[in-house]
């Protein structure tokens, strides 16, 4: 017997979907509200997170400081702050009101299958903005401070003043930037399952998607090498176990035609 998606869901009118969809998105943008509200509590300590990298790759110098030239300018960086912590904090309510949506019109061997996708999207996200925050920017950092030089060396003095709104945006940009190119696995492997695309074909077009990466990372990350080398080679690393995870995905997809597993 044919296996359907669960009946509420195969007799469920397209305007009963749509109702169903406004909620969970005034679900999801009622948590992201509450989570940016209450980070805005703390967003001192969360922003001095942010900043510890570029204090550390400044030294103990007196003069170091971040400035604003803008009289609005630290109030709406203190609200990006607040906005991008609260989106990260509630992410997986996020995640679970688009399993719980989408779930009731797979069958049951597709919700087996989804699930551990969506539950691994969080992780390497996660993941990617570790890398920029504890690898990327301590030597990204200390590279763009060596262009500092004394009055003795140029005549006039080279300072960092750095601004605190594009410092943050900087960072967001960075974390945003790795923590989407990790999800890489994730969706090779869901349109491998979908045979979409092909372990051998993904094999074929590797040297396409080395040259692919580093110009990715070459938009993404700052004007240096080493930036663009970080982000470039976990890329290429996750591109290979895609393609591992992908062979996985149509050997099962095998079996199911087959009928061995169901």
């Amino acid at each position: 017997m044919t296996e359907t998606p669960e009946d509420p869901a195969a007799k469920t009118p397209l305007f009963d979907h749509l109702v169903e969809l406004r909620r969970r998105l005034l679900w999801v943008l009622a948590t992201l509200a509450g989570g940016t509200a209450l980070c805005f509590l703390f967003v001192e300590p969360i922003y001095g997170f942010l900043v510890r990298p570029l204090a550390a790759a400044m030294g103990t110098e007196s003069t170091r400081r971040l400035i604003y030239t803008g009289l609005t300018e630290a109030f709406f960086t203190y609200v990006k702050v607040a906005f991008f912590a609260g989106a990260f904090l509630t992410f997986p309510v996020l995640a679970m009101h688009v399993w719980k949506f989408i779930a009731p019109g797979l069958y049951k061997q597709e919700r087996r299958a989804f699930l551990p996708f969506l539950a691994a999207t969080p992780v390497l996200f996660f993941l990617g903005g570790a890398m920029v925050y504890y690898v990327v920017m301590p030597l990204a950092w200390r590279f763009f401070l060596g262009f500092q030089s004394e009055a003795a060396e140029t005549v006039l003095p080279i300072q960092l003043e750095a601004r605190v709104g594009e410092y943050l945006d900087l960072v967001m940009v960075l974390i945003f930037a790795f923590g989407l190119c990790f999800q890489l696995p994730v969706l090779l492997t869901l349109l491998g399952r979908a045979e979409l695309v092909s372990a051998a074909g993904l094999a074929k077009k590797r040297k396409y998607a080395i040259v692919g990466t580093f110009v990715v990372a070459a938009f993404l990350t700052p004007p240096d090498v080493i930036s663009q080398i970080l982000l470039a080679v976990p890329i290429l690393a996750l591109y290979e176990l895609s393609i591992f995870l992908v062979r996985r995905a149509e050997k099962k997809n095998s079996l199911y035609h087959l009928g061995f597993l169901e």
